[in-house]
């Protein structure tokens, strides 16, 4: 497991400027978004877009980030809830925060960190199939980790598997998540070929039955 590293820190403005006028907002080189929380009166603020994404590189769902809104004294902590980006260009169009009680439980997603190697991987004896990368905890905030390790050096035959039953999870965080859930399992070459010919095997579909989605433009708040 990796603990929360130093604190990170993001300065915000508190923003007046909404909906359609957002656009010339991002002009300026601002990124328009939104804190909100249990018992926290929801608030509109705007970030300056470079810092953000530099932020947004570095930071999961499950690191805690010290917002600091200019003009008040005291800052507050929050998580990365959502992040709307744009599909075409490197933009980040609008950012969602959720505003933490250090003395309250949350529920979040904490990443899974595959290290290691295993040896029939290293081998050419088999592949390591992938299943889930994260899991849902509850814990306090302070108790929070940026990722978990699965350490696969410990698959050393076919067939083997690490489930989130096998995890090593620290004291303060209650595992949400299935514990039958596979993490990571080392299957044959063969298996393997075998799934990517199932996959390559043409799909009758009917055009009727399928959904046509279109992208939708984010409502600023």
């Amino acid at each position: 497991m990796n603990q929360q590293a130093q604190q990170i820190e993001l300065v915000a403005k508190e923003r007046t400027v909404i909906r359609k006028h957002v656009k010339q907002l991002r002009r300026e080189g601002w990124t328009p978004g939104v804190m909100y929380g249990h018992g926290f009166e929801s608030v509109s603020l705007q970030f300056e877009a470079r810092n953000l994404r530099r932020l947004l590189s570095r930071v999961g769902g499950s690191q805690l980030i010290n917002i600091k809104i200019e003009g008040q004294d005291q800052s507050e902590m929050a998580l990365v809830r959502d992040v709307q980006r744009d599909p075409i260009l490197p933009i980040v169009l609008h950012v969602d925060f959720y505003r933490v009680a250090m003395t309250e439980r949350i529920t979040t997603e904490i990443p899974l960190l595959v290290i290691g190697e295993s040896y029939p991987v290293t081998q050419n004896e088999g592949i390591l199939l992938q299943g889930i990368s994260s899991i849902e905890v509850e814990c306090l905030p302070g108790d929070l980790v940026d990722s978990i390790e699965v350490d696969i050096s410990s698959l050393a035959e076919l067939d083997q598997g690490l489930y989130v039953r096998d995890l090593a999870i620290p004291s303060g965080i209650d595992i949400l998540t299935d514990v039958d859930e596979m993490i990571v399992r080392v299957v044959p070459l063969a298996e393997e070929e075998e799934l990517e010919e199932e996959l390559e095997e043409p799909i009758d579909v009917d055009v009727a039955d399928v959904e046509v989605i279109t992208a939708a433009q984010p409502e600023e708040i």
